[in-house]
Formats: C-alpha cells, sequence, structure tokens
C-alpha cells in the first residue's frame, strides 16, 4: 500500500504536536497520564511567585505552582500547588515563599506535627518570609540584620503607641484627669465635712457624746429606784418560784376530771338529772301534771263554790267543769 506524501506530513503534523504539548507540560511539571493531588495557599504577596516554580519540602522538590489567581481586586492571591508525589502532609504545616537573588523564588512547606494530614483541596497555612534581601543580609552581615530587626520593633512599637494616643485617647485621659480633679475636691469636702463633725465644741459626735453623757447621768440619779425595781422584780419571781405548780396542776387535773364525770352522768339515764333531762316520758308527764294543776287552780278561781262548802255563799255549785286551764289575763295586764 502506498501513502501519499499528504498522508506522512498530516501523520507528521499529528506527532509533532503531541511532542510539543507533551514536553510543554513536563517542563510545567504537569503529568498528563497521571491524577495528581492539589492544595492550596493564600498570600497578600507572592514575591515574585510564577507558575511552574518548584513547590520543595526539606530541600526535595515535590510539586510545583499550578496557577495564581487574585481576582480583580488583587488582595487575597490564591496558589494552586500541583503535587507530583505522594507525600503526607500534616494539615498544620506551613507554606513560605523563599524568594532567590539568583533565580525564581520556590515555595517551601514546613512540615507541622499534627497526625492528621491535608486532603485533595484542602488549604495550607500561610506566613510571610523574611525576603530575599534579608537573606541575603543574614548571610553577609549577621549583626546588622539584628540591628535591623531590632529598628523593626522599635518601628512596630512607636507605631502601637502612636496609635494608642490619637486624638480621642488624648481626650480621655483628659477626662480622666478632670475625674481625678474632681474625686480630690470631693475627698476635700469631706474631710472638711468629717473634721466638722469631729469638733468638739459644736460637731455632731460632740453632741452626740453629750447626749451619751446625760443618758448616763439621768441613770445614776435613779440608781437607787432602779435597784427597788429589781429588787420587786426579784421578790416576785421567788413568789413565783415558791409557787408548787405541780400540785396546782394536779387540783386542777382532779377538778376537770369531777366536771368530766359529773357531766358525763347528766348526759346518761342513770341519775335523777340525767333522767330530767333526757327521759321524754317524764318530760310529758310533768307537763300533763302541769296543765292539770292550770285547770284546777282555773276552776276553784271560777267556781269556788264547788271547793268550799261554806253557808255565806249559798248553795255548792254544780256547774259545767273546766277541761282547759282559761286564758291568763294577767300577762296582758303586765304587759300594758
Amino acid at each position: 500500500m502506498k501513502i501519499n506524501n499528504e498522508t506522512k506530513i498530516g501523520v507528521m503534523a499529528v506527532v509533532g504536536i503531541a511532542l510539543l504539548i507533551f514536553g510543554f507540560n513536563f517542563l510545567k511539571g504537569t503529568g498528563l497520564f497521571k491524577k495528581e493531588k492539589h492544595i492550596y495557599a493564600v498570600y497578600q504577596d507572592v514575591q515574585g511567585l510564577n507558575k511552574s516554580n518548584p513547590v520543595v519540602i526539606n530541600g526535595v522538590q515535590i510539586g510545583r505552582v499550578g496557577n495564581l489567581d487574585g481576582g480583580k481586586d488583587m488582595r487575597r492571591i490564591v496558589v494552586t500547588v500541583n503535587l507530583t508525589k505522594d507525600v503526607n502532609i500534616p494539615d498544620n504545616s506551613l507554606a513560605v515563599i523563599n524568594p532567590n537573588l539568583l533565580g525564581s523564588p520556590t515555595l517551601e512547606i514546613q512540615l507541622g506535627s499534627a497526625t492528621t494530614y491535608l486532603k485533595n483541596g484542602d488549604t495550607l497555612l500561610t506566613t510571610l518570609s523574611s525576603g530575599a534581601f534579608d537573606e541575603a543580609l543574614k548571610v553577609i552581615n549577621p549583626v546588622l540584620y539584628e540591628v535591623r530587626n531590632s529598628v523593626k520593633s522599635l518601628d512596630s512599637v512607636l507605631h502601637v503607641v502612636t496609635g494608642v494616643f490619637d486624638p480621642s485617647t488624648k481626650n480621655n485621659i483628659k477626662q480622666i484627669v478632670a475625674n481625678l480633679n474632681t474625686i480630690t475636691s470631693s475627698f476635700a469636702l469631706s474631710a472638711a465635712s468629717l473634721q466638722q463633725m469631729l469638733n468638739m465644741q459644736n460637731g455632731a459626735l460632740a453632741s452626740s457624746l453629750n447626749n451619751v453623757n446625760a443618758f448616763t447621768a439621768n441613770l445614776t440619779a435613779n440608781n437607787k429606784k432602779l435597784d427597788s425595781i429589781l429588787e420587786n422584780a426579784k421578790i416576785a419571781s421567788g413568789k413565783l418560784a415558791a409557787i408548787d405548780f405541780e400540785k396546782t396542776l394536779d387540783t386542777l387535773n382532779i377538778a376537770i376530771e369531777n366536771f368530766k364525770k359529773g357531766s358525763d352522768k347528766i348526759n346518761s339515764k342513770d341519775g335523777t338529772i340525767g333522767l330530767l333531762l333526757n327521759d321524754k316520758k317524764l318530760y310529758d308527764n310533768l307537763q300533763s301534771t302541769a296543765n292539770k294543776l292550770n285547770i284546777l287552780v282555773d276552776d276553784i278561781r271560777v267556781h269556788p263554790r264547788r271547793y268550799l262548802n261554806v253557808s255565806v255563799f249559798g248553795k255548792k255549785s254544780k256547774g259545767d267543769y273546766l277541761t282547759a286551764p282559761l286564758v291568763d289575763d294577767t300577762l296582758k295586764v303586765i304587759k300594758k
């Protein structure tokens, strides 16, 4: 089979393009046939870091910088790290950009001490690096490097002090001093008031002491009366102590017991009073007898000749006998 020249040129062009793409990705550190792990780091200043810059741990390259994206405001630059080696990176590790005076900067990962590791898509902790000038100065003149760090620290302290003593803070300090002056004035007034109160001639304390002296003088003048009152109280308490409360209580208990027995007999039907109070038949008989006596008295009053056979009155009355007592007119007269 004969292949024409156009086909050969097309195949060679496809192979060349494939080799070009493979070589370009190889130089970038990107593998075509293996899945890479991606982690991220966020900086405000990447200090000249570019794509394909190496990512190292303890001097060993384990990947390359894949992408840098700062958005539109460029305040937070997200650095994508493509890991070409399968390594365990603790989640408290730090990503530091190390500038290089003779070449491009590298991204160094300083391993942490955690036992949990970063996964695909996690974000590294970041810290600011000292910069290329500081690294060179540290090697050339360490003393000057320390002096420079001290000046930086002093500048930071002065900046903090300047921030603290801003106009509002100064006004607050002035107000505090004014308040202290007011407090000292109040203390002075309080001291004057206290001195006036402690004045031995016309002070409040002197007046109170005079009142106490007058009270104690009255107690001294009435000492005999107080002694007499206390003596009377002592005699009364002695008489109360001499009373035989136990015997009195026993007598009272006996009287209560006798009263209880009497009330029991009254309530029972054995005694006379109990029968009078509790026997209804006896009550009915007494009521009937009283009614008959009333009839008899009324009959004697109305027909005395039946019961008194005296010739002075004439013949003996043989009228009808009363069967019910008459109405007592004396009660009406009394009521009038």
